[in-house]
C-alpha cells in the first residue's frame, strides 16, 4: 500500500484549507503557543513533501536540506515572502506560493482603525476611563486632531495604499500626496499628486507606510525622515516593521517632533514587553491584525492550501510567487 505524502505545517491553518489539505495530506503541525521554535521547525519539516508556513518561520537551506529531496512545495500563508530563501527554492524545483490579493480590504480597514485611534487619542481615553479621570474644565482635554480638510501623504500607492485612500475620502481629505518608484494610475482615481518623499514628510498631516518591503526602504522612516514631518503630524505603518528605526520613533515621539504613531507592524513581532515604545501614550501599537478577519483568514489558508496541493502533484499553482 503506497504511504500517503506528509505536509508539515508551523501553525495551525484555519478550517477552510484544513478541510482541502485533509484528503491529500497526512498533517503534522507546530501547536505550540507562539511562533515555531527553530529546532522544532528543523525537527518538523524532516520527510515532509509539502510545507504551509508564515513569517516569521525562515525557510532557508538548514530547513530545504532538513526537509529532504522529496520535498516538493513551500506555501506560505502571507503576501509578504521575506522569510523564504527563493533562490534556493529555485535551485532545488521546489515551487514557491504565497497569498496575494486577499489582505487589501482588511488591512485597509485595519489601517483606518491606527489613523482614528491615534488621532483621536484613543489609548489615553481608554485610560482616562479606567482611572476614572475626566478633563472637562480644561477645553483642550484630549484633544486630537481631525481628518477633514488635512493632507494625507502615502508611501506606497499600491493596492493596499489606495484602498486606504478610498476609504478617507468620505472624511473630507483636502489632499492625497503619494510617493514611491514612480506615478501609478490609482492616484488620478483619488486625485493624488505624485511628490518626492521629502516633500510628501514637509506637507503631509497624516503619512501613511503602504509600501513592500525591499533592501532599499528598510529604516526608511528614521531620524531624518521624523525630522522633516509636522510637529503635529501622525505616523502611521500597516507594512513592515523594518520600514521604520524605532529607537528613532521613540525619540521623535517622546520630544514632541511629530504628534503620534500608529503601528500594526513592529521589529519584532511582538515586541518584547517592556520596549520603550509601550510607555508613550502617543503610540498606538496593535499585534499585527491586517488580515485578522475570518473570512481574510480562510480565504488564506485556502489558497494556501490550493498552492500546496498543486505544487506537490506538479501542477501550476493558482498563486505562485512573480517570476
Amino acid at each position: 500500500m503506497t504511504s500517503r505524502a506528509t505536509i508539515f505545517l508551523s501553525r495551525t491553518v484555519p478550517p477552510a484549507g484544513r478541510t482541502l489539505l485533509e484528503p491529500e495530506f497526512t498533517i503534522r503541525e507546530w501547536t505550540g503557543d507562539g511562533f515555531i521554535t527553530r529546532e522544532a521547525l528543523l525537527q518538523g519539516v524532516v520527510g515532509a513533501n509539502a510545507l504551509i508556513v508564515h513569517p516569521p518561520d525562515r525557510v532557508d537551506k538548514s530547513v530545504l536540506d532538513a526537509a529532504g529531496s522529496q520535498l516538493k512545495v513551500v506555501s506560505t500563508m502571507s503576501v509578504g515572502l521575506e522569510h523564504i530563501d527563493i533562490p534556493e527554492c529555485r535551485r532545488r524545483g521546489i515551487a514557491v506560493g504565497y497569498t496575494p490579493g486577499v489582505l487589501t480590504e482588511t488591512t485597509a480597514e485595519l489601517t483606518l482603525a491606527l489613523l482614528l485611534a491615534t488621532s483621536r487619542r484613543i489609548k489615553e481615553g481608554f485610560k482616562a476611563v479606567e482611572k476614572g479621570m475626566v478633563g472637562w474644565q480644561n477645553g483642550h482635554w484630549l484633544c486630537g486632531k481631525q481628518i477633514n480638510g488635512c493632507t494625507v501623504g502615502i508611501v506606497g500607492l499600491g493596492r493596499i495604499g489606495l484602498a486606504v485612500a478610498k476609504r478617507l475620502q468620505p472624511f473630507g481629505v483636502a489632499k492625497f500626496l503619494y510617493s514611491g518608484h514612480s506615478e501609478k494610475p490609482g492616484g488620478a482615481e483619488i486625485g493624488a499628486t505624485f511628490v518626492s518623499f521629502d516633500e510628501l514628510l514637509r506637507n503631509s498631516d497624516f503619512v501613511v507606510a503602504c509600501c513592500s518591503m525591499n533592501e532599499e526602504n528598510k529604516g526608511l522612516f528614521n531620524k531624518d525622515a521624523f525630522s522633516k514631518m509636522k510637529s503635529d503630524a501622525i505616523f502611521v505603518n500597516s507594512s513592515r516593521g523594518v520600514l521604520v528605526n524605532q529607537e528613532d520613533l521613540y525619540d521623535a515621539l517622546k520630544s514632541g517632533q511629530i504628534m503620534a504613531a500608529g503601528l500594526d507592524v513592529t521589529s519584532p513581532e511582538p515586541l518584547p514587553v517592556d520596549h520603550q515604545l509601550k510607555t508613550l501614550d502617543n503610540c498606538v501599537i496593535f499585534p499585527h491584525l491586517g488580515s485578522a478577519t475570518t473570512d481574510t483568514r480562510n480565504i488564506m489558508a485556502i489558497t494556501a492550501a490550493k498552492n500546496a496541493i498543486a505544487g506537490f502533484k506538479g501542477q501550476t499553482l493558482p498563486s505562485p510567487i512573480p517570476l
